[in-house]
C-alpha cells in the first residue's frame, strides 16, 4: 500500500513537496507513478519513476515545473512541485506497477491509498 501526503494550500506561484511512502518490498522492476484528480474529472498521470534506475517520465503540463525522486532506504517517492499554478489543483495519488514506467493510464497501477489534497489559489 502507498500512502502519500505533504498537500495544502498555496497561492500560485508557489513550490510544495508531496511525498509517498510505500509499505512492504518494492522490488527493482517496479514503477512508482503519480496521479491526480481534479473534482468530476478522471484520474490523470503526473510523474513516473522507475524503482530500479531512476529514470523518469512526465505529462506534458508538468514538465519543466514538476520532479519527481526517491529514497530507496525509506522507501519513499516524492514529488517536488514548482510554479503552482490553479489548474494544479487535485487529489494527488500514489500508485505502483511491475513494468514500465511509461504507462500512463491509472486502471495498470495498482496499491492505491489516500491521496493528499492539493490546493492552489490564483
Amino acid at each position: 500500500q502507498l500512502q502519500a501526503s505533504g498537500g495544502g494550500l498555496v497561492q500560485a506561484g508557489d513550490s510544495l513537496t508531496l511525498s509517498c511512502a510505500a509499505s512492504g518490498r518494492i522490488f527493482t522492476s517496479s514503477a512508482l507513478g503519480w496521479f491526480r484528480q481534479a473534482p468530476g474529472k478522471q484520474r490523470n498521470f503526473v510523474a513516473s519513476i522507475s524503482w530500479g534506475d531512476s529514470r523518469t517520465h512526465y505529462a506534458d503540463s508538468v514538465k519543466g515545473r514538476f520532479t519527481i525522486s526517491k529514497d530507496r532506504v525509506k522507501n519513499t517517492v516524492y514529488l517536488h512541485m514548482n510554479s503552482l499554478k490553479p489548474e494544479d489543483t487535485a487529489v494527488y495519488f500514489c500508485a505502483r506497477r511491475s513494468g514500465s514506467l511509461y504507462v500512463t493510464h491509472w486502471e495498470d497501477y495498482s496499491g492505491w491509498g489516500q491521496g493528499t489534497q492539493v490546493t492552489v489559489s490564483s
